[in-house]
C-alpha cells in the first residue's frame, strides 16, 4: 500500500503537529494561496487536527487514570485537602 500524503503525521508529537497547524491557518487566512494549494493544505490540516485531538484524548485518559484508580475511586488526594 503506498503511502498516504499525510502519514508522517502520526509520527509528529502534539507540539510539531500544533506548530504545523498553526502555519497552514496562518497561510490560509493571508489569502496568498492559490486554490489547489489552499484545498491541499486545508486537508492537511485537517489530519493534523485530528492528530492534535487524539494526542489531547490520548493525555486527557492517562491523567484520568492517575487521578482515579482502577476501581474509579480517587488515587490521589487533590491538592489543599490535607
Amino acid at each position: 500500500m503506498p503511502d498516504t500524503p499525510n502519514a508522517d503525521i502520526e509520527k509528529m508529537s502534539f507540539e510539531q503537529a500544533l506548530a504545523e497547524l498553526e502555519g497552514i491557518v496562518k497561510q490560509l487566512e493571508s489569502g496568498d494561496v492559490e486554490l489547489e494549494r489552499s484545498i491541499a493544505i486545508y486537508e492537511r490540516g485537517a489530519a493534523l487536527r485530528a492528530h492534535c485531538d487524539g494526542k489531547l484524548k490520548d493525555a486527557e485518559l492517562k491523567v484520568e487514570k492517575i487521578v482515579r484508580g482502577e476501581d474509579g475511586q480517587p488515587a490521589l488526594q487533590p491538592a489543599g485537602l490535607d
